[in-house]
């Protein structure tokens, strides 16, 4: 068993270092609408649910994708693997292939996947074929057990009596508010020295923390979603762009700054979101860390290999060839559909994991690029 921990641990850390690196070579694409046309012959038999609610997938050959033949698959298959755990109904039955193909080489991964799935363009029922790819990562701060004299800023575990898709305080009453701060009293976890700090683990959904208990003992936690305020997702940046700021770029690092230059205007940045998320806390081991943080399906996310996708256009543990030109990154490669969030709304519309810690925040923080989809499903 622990060398079987240790080969995983490798193949999580091979992914991680792959999740931010740039490539070279160009997605391709003519047209922002390129025409339905008849499917080749060769395609075989076209198998599976075509129809979702908010998208259309149309049958295509596999030359369609771009950069196909050059993708690093083994990357690919660790987050192939992890979908093992909790596959969809379409994908069970094609598993103990999958792991048997885990040492495999990229050529006969590819050849397998030729031979036992069929790529469909994901389109919206109507507009433009491109979509928009952003990216999330899983950021690491300091944190105390305890509130100290610069530590002022609470992360809390959600409240007794929250009852799912049902409007809780919104986050300027739970800062101001005597009975939402009553009903949080004692659910703290941890306590950060920066407001927007905990703002960005609200709006990231998780994170790591290194953690210092009282006793001065320092250890890594993770803190993972738990539930929301079920209030609105408002973006920060756009509040500050109503505000007439123009030099706001790099988030978090120009909005600290544009805070300490204006103090007195911090409460109305925060409340300009009212969704409030609450986490629950959860131990790191070895293999752990060489994760990212469990997604709505219920796996394990994977650096540079899993996007959040809208569940109406794809069905969570579906693999998906996702090619974006950038400019933040140029990528063509293999993602699996494992996650979720607020903003994630659309048939051609992902949120790529980018990985833990503040490389992977820089990439997260500059990718807003076109985007183009394939689901890969069993034939």
């Amino acid at each position: 068993m622990k060398n079987g921990l240790q080969w995983l641990v490798g193949l999580a850390i091979v992914a991680t270092l792959a999740a931010c690196s740039t490539g070279t070579r160009q997605p391709e694409w003519t047209s922002q609408t390129p025409p339905v046309t008849t499917p080749p012959r060769d395609l075989g038999p076209l198998t599976g649910s075509l129809a979702h609610p908010k998208s259309r997938w149309v049958p295509v050959a596999w030359s369609e994708l771009p950069g196909f033949n050059d993708d690093a698959l083994h990357e690919g298959w660790i987050a192939m693997i992890t979908n093992c755990a909790r596959p969809n109904a379409a994908f069970a039955p094609l598993c103990r292939e999958v792991r048997q193909l885990s040492l495999a080489e990229n050529d006969e991964q590819r050849e397998w996947m030729m031979q036992r799935l069929q790529p469909y363009r994901v389109e919206a029922y109507t507009g433009p074929t491109d979509g928009k790819l952003t990216s999330y990562y899983e950021p690491v701060f300091e944190a105390t057990r305890r509130p100290t004299a610069t530590n002022i800023y609470p992360l809390y575990q959600a409240p007794a009596g929250l009852v799912p898709k049902r409007p809780w305080y919104t986050r300027q009453e739970i800062d101001t508010l005597p009975q939402a701060q009553a009903a949080l009293r004692g659910r703290e976890i941890a306590w950060l020295a920066d407001p927007i700090d905990v703002l960005m683990l609200h709006i990231q959904g998780s994170g790591r923390l290194r953690m210092t208990e009282p006793d001065g003992l320092q250890h890594v936690v993770r803190v993972a979603f738990a539930a929301t305020n079920e209030q609105p997702y408002r973006s920060v940046q756009q509040w500050l762009i109503s505000q007439g700021v123009t030099k706001i770029s790099a988030w978090p690092d120009d909005t600290k700054q544009w805070v300490a230059q204006n103090p007195q205007r911090l409460q109305p940045l925060l409340w300009s979101n009212p969704r409030y998320v609450f986490f629950r806390e959860e131990a790191l081991s070895e293999v752990d860390a060489a994760s990212g943080p469990v997604g709505a399906q219920g796996v394990p996310l994977t650096p540079g290999r899993s996007i959040a996708v809208d569940r109406d256009s794809i069905p969570y543990g579906t693999p998906v060839w996702l090619a974006s030109p950038g400019p933040a990154l140029s990528l063509a490669k293999l993602v699996v559909a494992q996650d979720t969030g607020s903003a994630i709304v659309g048939a051609v519309r992902a949120d790529y994991f980018a990985g833990t810690g503040a490389e992977a925040g820089r990439v997260a923080a500059r990718m807003n690029q076109p985007l183009r989809l394939w689901a890969l499903w069993p034939k």
